[in-house]
């Protein structure tokens, strides 16, 4: 299964794929090794695209006492910082870098309402830099439930990722664990979470989306 953000792209691709399969085939006759490399070329692009815009089916336990992780990748950032977007004062900071080969779907952490949401156009340094969360493109997303309260994740795009995709709108009910968004070739998610948070991973974990709880209300 294939993330729908991905259809125009795989499409793409494959024609590509195509157009160099039977270039090559009909064009090069006499280097038989040049022939197979450009092929493979064409194939490798395909494969890489096509391993990008995967879109895994991940089954939910949906518990309004867990946060899940919005993402799969690993946690690069565990620290408590000052929030100076939205909260305005101390909170959790739990980074999540994706790199090209992870699956790029952006999921809901927990249920609730979305009460905040704001795009930032900026620059595209590497996802992992220490100011990528302030200075890069990115999305801010508040969503808020009786558990955690107001819990706000960031979609930041890094020195390969060229769009986010956020499906989050204020007013909007959102379930955990389904859809909403992407970002495209590369990138990062950081989750500010309230203090008294109990968090279940640690630095360096590499989480999945969907489906592995981060932390927990008592």
């Amino acid at each position: 299964m294939f993330h729908k953000e991905g259809h125009k792209i795989i499409l793409s691709s494959f024609l590509v794929a195509l157009l160099i399969a039977f270039f090559a085939e009909y064009k090069i006759e006499n280097h038989f090794l040049l022939k197979i490399g450009i092929q493979l070329f064409g194939l490798i692009q395909l494969v890489l695209v096509l391993q990008f815009f995967r879109n895994p089916k991940r089954v939910t336990q949906i518990n309004p006492y867990h946060l899940i992780a919005p993402v799969d990748g690993k946690v690069v950032i565990i620290k408590k910082v000052y929030e100076k977007e939205y909260f305005k004062d101390q909170r959790i900071q739990v980074s999540i870098f994706m790199s090209p080969l992870n699956v790029h779907v952006t999921r809901y952490a927990m249920s609730g309402k979305v009460k905040f949401c704001k795009y930032h156009p900026g620059k595209y340094l590497v996802a992992w830099h220490s100011k990528s969360s302030e200075l890069n493109e990115r999305t801010t997303i508040v969503l808020e439930n009786k558990v955690f309260g107001e819990v706000l994740y960031r979609q930041i795009a890094g020195a390969l990722a060229r769009r986010i995709v956020n499906y989050a709108k204020e007013g909007k009910k959102v379930v955990q664990g389904t859809d909403a968004g992407f970002i495209k070739f590369g990138s990062r998610v950081d989750l500010f979470l309230p203090i008294e948070t109990n968090l279940d991973i640690k630095l360096n974990d590499v989480v999945k989306g969907g489906v592995q709880v981060i932390a927990h209300k008592t």
